[in-house]
Order: structure tokens, then sequence, then C-alpha cells
């Protein structure tokens, strides 16, 4: 078994209370690990270092539905409102330097250009061949500055993870961030909020 997210998007009433607008359950998300990690720093497997709203915890002015709904076996807690979600550089590092054991897969897009296809984990022929071309065996973020494999008309680079790649904003959270914009048209940015917990 394994964790399932919870949660719902809050406004603020004019006397400062929030209120429950939203379950996020009736946007019907499926367990996504590596996004979780990368929004909220709950998940692991990726190795994130600065989730973009890392287990903030339970807001104390949480709307009450969300409260009762939230029982004490429920974990890493966290929200964000649409200001900041708002201001998110998708493209922005996670990390600190490359993941240790993934690649970005390079192909050539419809401009002949190359263009980011995935990310995934170093398959073993990448690795045998990053050994054969650098000298020794070094997993990618070992490798030499610059350093790139090039098979079966793939380039394989180090890749510093972003959350774009695993929780990329027009992807299945797509339709939770529309619905936080047209609520803050009306309440104001700063005036939604989404607050989350895993269970």
């Amino acid at each position: 078994m394994g964790a399932d997210i919870d949660g719902a998007i809050e406004t603020r009433a004019p006397g400062g209370g929030w209120e429950t607008e939203i379950d996020l359950l009736d946007f019907g998300l499926v367990r996504q690990r590596y996004a979780w990690e990368c929004l909220f720093g709950f998940g692991g497997g990726l190795g994130v270092q600065r989730a973009l709203f890392d287990q903030r915890g339970l807001p104390d002015d949480v709307s009450e539905p969300a409260s009762s709904t939230c029982e004490e076996w429920s974990h890493g807690h966290s929200y964000a409102t649409w200001a900041e979600v708002a201001a998110v550089d998708w493209d922005g590092p996670l990390s600190d330097g490359p993941d240790y054991s993934r690649v970005g897969v390079w192909r050539p897009g419809q401009d002949g250009e190359l263009a980011l296809d995935d990310v995934v984990r170093a398959p073993v022929e990448v690795l045998d061949a990053a050994e054969e071309a650098f000298g020794e065996d070094l997993m990618p973020s070992e490798w030499p500055q610059g350093g790139e494999v090039h098979l079966d008309g793939a380039v394989y680079r180090p890749v510093v993870l972003t959350p774009r790649m695993f929780a990329p904003p027009e992807g299945s959270w797509g339709p939770v961030w529309a619905a936080m914009r047209e609520l803050a048209a009306v309440h104001g940015d700063e005036n939604v909020r989404l607050v989350v917990w895993f269970g």
C-alpha cells in the first residue's frame, strides 16, 4: 500500500477566515510520487533538495471542513497561495547539481534542433558508452563538464531536475492551477490557497 493525496482549495472570506471551495479529490489526481516530491517534498525517489512548497505543515487557520477531513494519521501537510504558485519558475533547479543517476534524453525536434524528450535513469548501455567515452566508470553527475553520450539517435546528458520535468503546469495538475487562477480573479491572489496532505 502507498500514500494518497488529499486536500482542498480554499478562499479567504472578507472577515479573514478561510473557506473550502473545492475538494482536491474532485480533480481525480492519481499517485504521482515524483510530482509530489517536486511540489511538496513528499514521495521520495528523486532526491529533490528544494521542493517548491516543502512540507510547510497545516496552516493554523485551515478551513473547518479541511481540518476535520485531515485526520491524525495524515502527514506531509503543506500549502501554497495562488500568488506563490503563479510566481513559480517551472524551469528553476530543484537541486544544486546534476542528478546522480538520471539523464536527459535529447532528440531532434521537427526543426532538426535537439530538444529534451525525457528524463530517465541512465540505461546500462548509456553507462557503458560513457565509460568507453570517458575512460572510467562514472555516474551521470560525475561525467566531465559538457560530457554527453550519443546512442541510437539520441543524446544523453546529465540533468539538473526542474519542476517542469515531473510536474509540468500544463499536465495533470493543470486543472488545479486553473481553478485557483479563476478563484484568484475574484478573491485576489493572496486569498486563494491550496492545502494538501497525504495518508
